[in-house]
């Protein structure tokens, strides 16, 4: 996107009361030092309790997919100092929408005031500006995301149209009450994950989760490369069950000791929890929980926790309940159509 569209979006929508307020475009790496200024400034307004850095930022900028940041990114600043920004990009869904997901990040002190609305707006017309450079057959929707805690994106959101279309809660379960014995079904097995292994497991991943909701393709080669630089990947950590050489189901393990230092806890993520479609029903997945849980009590954490969908047709929440999992936070998402004006 040209500097002189930018400015174009910046009369039309910069808020006049707020003196020294303009926007600019995504800058490059300069821009991750206040970027993560903007996300540590908002942790603990939105409870969020996440501990990234600079490396983190850096990388998830080299993997993006259908996202060009200095065209479709868009930098709040007050007399040149940032404080906030958006980012918008899109991908297709199995079977679904093509999905133009967005999300806009903005120091506290400064909600409420617009700066949220000219970034949303502008996002939008970004979107749009995007289907029309690859003009799809599919239904396009407009999608970001947020908690019960972000009250004045939820505010802004609902104003501008957006409706919660789904649930998820983030689960967590004290590894002091008893873990419940649970075994694979005869014929299958545990294994050790390895690295070499891990192209394959994706792909089993990408399989178990094709009838998820809104999925799309991001168990990628691209979202594997990223995680194979990120300090959590470590495939020792991981419960793959086996039935001869077939990978039928997983637990992606992960600890964040980084995160676990700030909030001085012990946690363990057992994460991308799926099995494949045709070794369902047989207990695989809590005997792989169960596995993981006493891992992770061997290794001296006390909790473990996940994300869920808790409309999840496989009947997950049911099973984390059963396992002691409890929700602790509540993520929504939001939608709209991309072209309100094309609606029946």
């Amino acid at each position: 996107m040209s500097k002189r569209e930018i400015d174009r979006d910046r009369a039309i929508e910069c808020p006049s009361a707020i003196p020294g307020l303009s926007f600019r475009p995504f800058a490059g790496d300069a821009d991750y030092e206040p970027m993560l200024a903007v996300i540590e400034a908002s942790k603990r307004e939105d409870h969020d309790e996440w501990s990234p850095c600079l490396d983190d930022i850096a990388r998830t900028y080299r993997h993006l997919v259908h996202c060009d940041p200095r065209r479709d990114m868009l930098m709040a600043q007050i007399d040149g100092q940032m404080i906030g920004y958006g980012r918008v990009w899109w991908e297709d869904e199995h079977d679904g929408d093509r999905v133009y997901n967005f999300f806009i990040n903005l120091v506290p002190s400064w909600r409420g005031k617009g700066v949220r609305l000219a970034l949303l707006h502008w996002l939008e017309r970004r979107a749009r500006a995007l289907s029309d450079e690859n003009p799809s057959s599919r239904a396009e929707t407009l999608q970001t995301g947020g908690t019960e805690y972000e009250r004045d994106s939820q505010r802004v959101l609902e104003a501008e149209g957006y409706r919660i279309v789904r649930w998820e809660y983030h689960m967590v379960r004290s590894l002091d009450e008893a873990i419940p014995p649970a075994s694979l079904p005869p014929g299958i097995e545990l294994r050790p994950a390895t690295d070499a292994q891990a192209e394959a497991i994706y792909a089993a991943a990408s399989e178990a989760f094709v009838d998820h909701w809104g999925v799309t393709d991001w168990f990628s080669a691209e979202s594997l490369a990223e995680w194979r630089e990120s300090p959590t990947y470590d495939p020792s950590l991981w419960a793959i069950a086996w039935d001869g050489d077939q990978i039928v189901g997983m637990v992606l393990n992960y600890a964040d000791a980084r995160e676990n230092a700030e909030y001085g806890r012990k946690r363990g993520y057992t994460e991308t929890i799926c099995v494949r479609r045709p070794w369902r029903g047989r207990g695989i997945a809590r005997a792989l929980i169960t596995h993981s849980l006493q891992m992770w009590k061997a290794r001296g954490m006390t909790e473990a926790s996940h994300g869920v969908d808790t409309q999840n047709p496989s009947g997950a929440l049911p099973l984390y309940e059963s396992l002691g999992y409890r929700p602790r936070k509540t993520y929504f998402t939001y939608r709209k159509p991309l072209h309100t004006d094309r609606v029946p």
